[in-house]
């Protein structure tokens, strides 16, 4: 008998490594021609930014000022800690030690990136920010949880309402004029690469946990 994971461990670590780095580096090198570029706006970002300006209504304000305290912020804190905190209530210690380490992970990403690129952000903002448009940090937020916790809970419906609000997220990140669509696209990525990189190690120890 040796103490090596069975084959299919080594599988399931594998491919969730793949996938993060597939998608890190794509965040990465699309912030890499974001700064080559000038940190100009692609076409596309001008377009939709026009369009979303054009378009303003008091009604879609409000529901994008809601996304913009669920994702940032002291909220954008608190939330990951207290899930992690009931997942240690109801003894899913792994599952709190994953959702906390790619938490962390991901916004040390974000910060990275956002000194590395230093795009400045739109203009006509209806929000207060930082600097650094690339990436986007709400989206990173909610691409982390959303991914956590499907892993965790291992759902349909979790997936399909974790997309919703990751998209909904992106767009109110651009309607409030606080990004661009590349930078949430780019934060999306590098919220999806950290929750992957991070479970890879800890896949046999979820699954585990979950059926025990």
């Amino acid at each position: 008998m040796t103490d090596e994971a069975p084959v299919s461990d080594k599988v399931a670590r594998r491919w969730p490594v793949v996938s993060a780095v597939i998608v890190i580096v794509l965040a990465v090198l699309l912030g890499l021609i974001i700064a080559i570029r000038g940190n100009l706006p692609f076409e596309g970002d001008a377009e939709w930014m026009e369009e979303i300006i054009e378009h303003r209504h008091p009604a879609w304000e409000v529901p994008s000022l809601v996304m913009n305290f669920l994702g940032g912020g002291w909220f954008a804190y608190l939330l990951p800690a207290a899930v992690a905190i009931v997942l240690c209530v109801l003894r899913r210690y792994w599952s709190a030690l994953f959702l906390a380490v790619a938490s962390i992970l991901s916004a040390l990403l974000v910060q990275v990136l956002k000194s590395l690129v230093g795009r400045p952000r739109p203009e006509d903002m209806l929000v207060t920010s930082d600097f650094g448009s690339f990436p986007s940090g709400h989206s990173a937020n909610a691409a982390t949880l959303v991914v956590c916790l499907a892993i965790i809970f291992r759902r349909a419906w979790i997936w399909v309402a974790g997309v919703a609000y990751v998209v909904l997220m992106m767009v109110s990140r651009t309607y409030l004029g606080a990004h661009w669509v590349s930078d949430t696209v780019g934060g999306a990525l590098l919220g999806v690469g950290a929750a992957l990189i991070v479970w890879a190690p800890l896949a046999r120890k979820l699954r585990l946990e979950s059926s025990g």
